[in-house]
Order: structure tokens, then sequence, then C-alpha cells
């Protein structure tokens, strides 16, 4: 069997290479966060960068923005003049994520929210051709639910950490909290004739949502 480190170090060794600015705030995140293994990373935050620039959005939402990563990647497909509005509600990151985001020179693109997502996107009152939700997984109906009206026909929704380490195949896990919402999320993304939707096994897994009827 092949070595998946390997093969993992072989993947980031043939990508494009991480900006200074993120390598710094990954290793930053690393030493001084706790659950620092949420911080998407270079592979994912490359893929996240990838999908944003073919998207070229006019405006981002992401819901948990942790200390920053994914939304400087997703930051970088936007049109001139475009916003990602990103909600965290831990504020003590705040800090950490607007020094990378003024490290970046994208501090004007990024509109920081701290507080309950669920109460500060109905505040936003606009539309968004690009959510990424990355927040606590048992919310995340709650967010499809609120976002599915901001999101134009056309438009894109990205969920992370789909696969959930493995546990949305495992009968011992559904009894979780967080393993439940994922598979409530999943059901319910797979069910909705609204849009179309594919699973990529990266990392934790992505799930990549196109909304193609009201």
């Amino acid at each position: 069997m092949k070595n998946p480190f390997l093969l993992d170090q072989y993947i980031i060794n043939h990508i494009s290479p991480e900006e200074d600015y993120l390598q710094e705030l990954d290793r930053e995140t690393n030493l001084t966060v706790m659950g620092a293994r949420m911080l998407s990373g270079h592979l994912q935050g490359q893929i996240l960068s990838m999908i944003s620039s073919m998207i070229k959005p006019r405006r981002i939402l992401e819901i948990g923005t942790f200390t920053g990563y994914s939304a400087l990647c997703l930051a970088k497909g936007l049109t001139k003049g475009g916003k990602l509005h990103t909600i965290e509600i831990n504020d003590e990151l705040e800090s950490m994520a607007q020094k990378y985001f003024l490290k970046s020179g994208m501090a004007d693109r990024i509109v920081h929210h701290i507080g309950d997502a669920r109460i500060i996107i109905p505040s936003l009152h606009q539309s968004f051709d690009l959510v990424f939700i990355d927040a606590d997984k048992r919310d995340y109906c709650d967010y499809y639910h609120l976002v599915f009206s901001l999101i134009p026909v056309g438009g894109f929704l990205v969920a992370d950490n789909i696969l959930w380490s493995g546990k949305v195949v495992d009968p011992l896990a559904v009894h979780e909290d967080q393993t439940r919402g994922i598979l409530a999320f999943n059901d319910l993304v797979h069910n909705d004739a609204r849009v179309q939707n594919v699973i990529l096994p990266v990392r934790d897994g992505i799930m990549l949502v196109q909304k193609v009827r009201k």
C-alpha cells in the first residue's frame, strides 16, 4: 500500500505555492490557537482560491472565519470592487484574523463580523454569488436555509467537513450531535431538487453545491 504521507507531500509539492502571509498565518495558528486543525491549510486553501477564481464572485459570504486562512484564499477570486463578508462567533480570534487581512493587502475587500451567524445573516440584506460554510456542524442545516434565498440561480455554496473524519459511515457515531448535523445536511442537499452537488473527498470532505432553480 502506498504511503499516504508521501502522497500528500507529493501533492503539496506539485500545486501552486503558498503565499508568505498564509504560511505565517498557518504557523501562528498551529502554535497559538486551540483546535488549529480547523485551519483550511495549503491544499484546501488552493482549492478554495481556484473555485473562487473560476466563479469570479462579486460578493462572498463565509460562515466561520476561524483565523482567516480560508477568507484570504476565497477573497483572491473576487472581481474588482468585490467584497467578502466573513462571520466568526469567537471574538478572541478577531485580532489575529485582522492582522493577516492587513498583511495580505486585502483588508479593504473583507468585512469581518463577530457574533452569531444566525443573527448576522438576516441583517446583511444582499445576495452572494458564493457562500462557504465551515462552522458548527450542528447548525449546517440552519445556515443552508438562511442563505439559500440570498444565492442567485447559478450561484454556489461550498461546505467543509462533509465526511466528518469518516463518521458519516460509522454506525457508532450517528448519536453524536456534530455527526448528526453533518448527516442531516448531506441528506438535505441531496434531496433538494433546486440544486446540483458533488462531494470532493479532499481532507475532511468538501461539498460543492450549485443553485439551479429558485
